[in-house]
């Protein structure tokens, strides 16, 4: 009995973690979702891509995924993290010929040891992205 109740206690705790909305500076309001939450210690940060602040894409590849990293890690340091604290990234692309050069500019940000990572191939993202990016960091 000494046992279950602490234990109980811990149980309750964790599945009530507070959910807190994460957005860097200069989010727009009234989307139908918020840019991260962090929730028990865990940042859960939504799919990004790599457009500019005014929706416009680059016609360079390497510069869309040097975008899309940017916004992540605006998101993570208005969480106060970094990509240091980075567990899993999944990384979707609409055409997997551009695998290698999204791995160039990713391992040029990403430092070691690199979070899991699961990187698919998707037929269409929102716009004229071709790149969609979501993490999650622990500290």
């Amino acid at each position: 009995m000494r046992l279950i109740l602490p234990l109980l206690l811990l149980l309750s705790t964790a599945a009530f973690a507070e959910k807190k909305v994460i957005a860097p500076p200069g989010t727009p309001s009234g989307r139908p979702f918020s840019p991260a939450i962090l929730s028990g210690g865990t940042l859960y940060v939504s799919g990004q891509v790599g457009s500019d602040k005014q929706g416009n894409y680059p016609e360079k590849f390497e510069d869309e995924v040097k975008l899309c990293l940017d916004r992540i890690g605006e998101t993570l340091q208005a969480g106060g993290f970094s990509f240091k604290d980075l567990v899993t990234v999944q990384v979707y692309l609409t055409d997997m010929e551009l695998f290698q050069k999204m791995n160039g500019v990713y391992m040029s940000v990403i430092p070691e040891p690199r979070p899991a990572r699961t990187t698919v191939g998707v037929a269409k993202l929102v716009g004229k992205a071709r790149i969609e990016i979501t993490v999650t960091a622990r500290k």
